[in-house]
């Protein structure tokens, strides 16, 4: 099995009538991608995720230092003394799990102080936490839109978004991303057939790095009686003079019908959550079977969200410093002649096109001591393959720098400069 030729689309049919068929020769795949070098997936941290991290190297078996460019944890909280404090007094005074879900048994007054911090940091009336934020998106949208609904979606957005329209018993289509216009159009076209409709559409795109033109997309939506959602997984600690994500950033908050987040990246917990008016997050808790068919989020994660959030208005110079050092190392890559799309957020993609120099690209960088994450399809369309950097506030100078000289370096070697 040559792995050159093949990607995650090879493997999803088996073409024989046995369900397990595709594991054998996917793992073939797998081996020769490993042997080659080329499979940069599931590497070990052996310590926590900060600017820099230690790796246990596959190929020498033994730790090796990288700068980190892979992580979405934007403010570099993940490692900060408040939260793992935090967490370790909440996992002293309430176990490590609640052991059942948040309708029942699942609730302790910190699930339900950080609802009410996320409520007032989003500027709505109350939120649901959900155990991910793939959860909430697959939740939010099944429980909401039923038979005969419409989903409308930007074609960019999260696999989260379109799997919760496949949940949901109504029709779903696409407009052209970022573009009001197409949007409207398909409302336009669509509306006849539909009952209510939902527009979804992302606040921080997480493969290119851009925003929604979220006002004219909000004016779409009020026009055609749409619900919008708003995902601001990656905007969320980011983008917005405070942090608050890009409705903030466009002076939109309390306009918007439901805004979906994470604890994930920028909060350095992990769970996911919806901000919405009071009796509809009422409804999602006990419409939204991935709510309250999964075991409630342990309280060590709820208390480190919490601390996140008042670090996030405390420490203001970690959202100062991210921006500074996002525009830094973006200039450097532009001036080197990398192609990072319109990237407005803490994600810089460079784009490469060909998968197996996408490959060859990421092994070079990771024998240069730089963490970063290749994107191949189909998780991008067909030669739009790239390599996904993810900033931090963290990250030094001396951390910037030496990953442009191994990027120059990758990059040279590879014919993309």
């Amino acid at each position: 099995m040559n792995s050159d030729h093949c990607n995650l689309a090879s493997f999803v049919e088996s073409g024989n009538g046995d369900l397990l068929a595709k594991a054998g020769p996917f793992s073939e795949c797998i081996a020769d991608a490993r042997a080659k070098g080329y499979h940069t997936y599931r590497r070990v941290a052996t310590e926590g995720m900060d600017h820099r991290v230690m790796i246990l190297d596959p190929e020498t078996g033994r730790e090796r230092e990288f700068i980190m460019l892979g992580s979405n944890n934007y403010l570099g909280l993940a490692m900060h003394p408040k939260l793992i404090e935090a967490a370790i007094e909440a996992t002293r005074r309430f176990g490590t799990s609640m052991g059942g879900p948040p309708l029942l048994n699942g609730t302790t007054t910190l699930h339900r102080e950080l609802e009410e911090r996320l409520a007032a940091f989003k500027r709505c009336e109350d939120a649901i936490v959900f155990p991910t934020g793939y959860a909430a998106n697959a939740g939010a949208i099944s429980a909401l839109v039923r038979k005969g609904d419409m989903v409308v979606a930007d074609r960019l957005a999260h696999a989260s978004i379109f799997d919760g329209c496949r949940l949901a018993g109504g029709t779903m289509y696409t407009f052209r991303h970022n573009s009001a216009e197409h949007l409207d159009l398909v409302l336009r076209e669509k509306a006849a057939a539909a009952g209510g409709t939902l527009v979804a559409v992302e606040g921080v795109y997480s493969m290119d790095g851009d925003l929604p033109p979220l006002p004219e997309i909000l004016d779409v939506a009020k026009r055609r009686g749409a619900v919008l959602l708003v995902d601001e997984a990656h905007a969320t600690g980011v983008t917005g003079r405070t942090g608050r994500g890009t409705v903030e950033h466009y002076g939109l908050e309390g306009q918007v019908d439901l805004v979906m987040g994470t604890l994930s990246k920028a909060l350095a917990s992990l769970g996911g959550f919806i901000c919405g008016r009071k009796d509809v997050v009422t409804y999602l808790r006990y419409y939204a079977r991935s709510y309250f068919f999964s075991a409630s989020p342990p309280p060590a994660s709820m208390a480190a969200a919490i601390a996140a959030l008042d670090l996030v208005d405390q420490e203001h110079w970690r959202i100062e410093r991210l921006w500074e050092n996002i525009a830094y190392l973006k200039e450097k890559l532009r001036d080197l002649g990398f192609d990072c799309l319109e990237s407005r957020s803490a994600i810089i993609p460079i784009m490469i096109g060909d998968e197996l120099t996408c490959r060859k690209f990421s092994r070079r960088l990771h024998e240069l001591g730089i963490f970063a994450n290749p994107v191949p399809y189909p998780a991008v369309p067909k030669n739009k393959t790239r390599l996904r950097l993810s900033v931090m506030a963290t990250h030094t100078r001396e951390d910037l720098d030496r990953a442009n000289e191994a990027l120059e370096i990758a990059g040279r070697e590879q014919a993309l400069l």
